[in-house]
């Protein structure tokens, strides 16, 4: 068996998201991924006819796995809460994400919809309309994608070995602040002493996200 004639959609998906992550979105080509996964660009187009559908590809193969499950009997909380750090998770692995779900029109993924329609289906539960249950999923999704774009610490760029010199001149930038002015800002400053606590910052904005919900839906009980 040829080459092209193993090739399958979740494969190309999978090169075409390690390459994103490695170089950028702007990176992903049909002869580009082609050259890597060892095929001619016709290959693909059997799969992808473009970038749009190809891309379209990638965010449908890593939602795969967002879904709530709905036969456990766990309260709707800890089940949107559950797709919401699922998200939050998929896109922390992989850097390219969070640009592309901004911009994607995931609408036309699969499992996008499958997901979507979960999290409706959990926010009925909960006594919101569709109307509202459709601004709430909205909202949790760019407050997930702002959260892991928003991350604290270093930028991507920055290599590890460089990162304590990185905090040291964020922190001085800060304690040059007119302090008259800017008090609080200086007194921020004292933040950059140390790596932040990456893990504490994902639980915080998940209940941060949730609390909203959770407090809307009280008010229905």
């Amino acid at each position: 068996m040829s080459p092209a004639e193993r090739l399958s959609k979740a494969t190309v998906a999978e090169r075409a998201l390690r390459l994103a992550d490695e170089e950028g979105l702007d990176a992903i080509t049909i002869r580009r991924l082609a050259k890597e996964l060892g095929v001619t660009p016709m290959a693909l187009y059997w799969h992808f006819k473009n970038k749009e559908e190809l891309l379209l590809g990638v965010v449908d193969h890593v939602l795969s796995d967002v879904r709530a499950d709905r036969s456990a009997g766990d309260p709707w909380q800890k089940q949107l809460r559950a797709i919401l750090e699922t998200v939050i998770g998929v896109m922390r692995a992989h850097p390219c994400l969070p640009d592309l779900m901004h911009s994607a029109d995931k609408m036309q993924t699969p499992s996008f919809i499958r997901a979507t329609n979960d999290t409706l289906a959990l926010l009925a539960d909960a006594g919101f309309g569709l109307d509202e249950a459709y601004w709430i999923a909205t909202y949790l999704l760019n407050g997930a994608i702002g959260a892991v774009a928003g991350q604290p610490g270093c930028p991507p760029g920055v290599p590890p070995e460089q990162a304590a010199e990185w905090r040291r001149q964020k922190r001085v930038q800060l304690e040059c602040l007119p302090a008259d002015k800017f008090p609080m800002m200086v007194e921020f400053a004292t933040t950059y002493q140390q790596a932040p606590d990456v893990e504490r910052y994902f639980a915080f904005s998940v209940d941060l996200l949730m609390s909203g919900v959770e407090t809307m839906a009280s008010r229905r009980a």
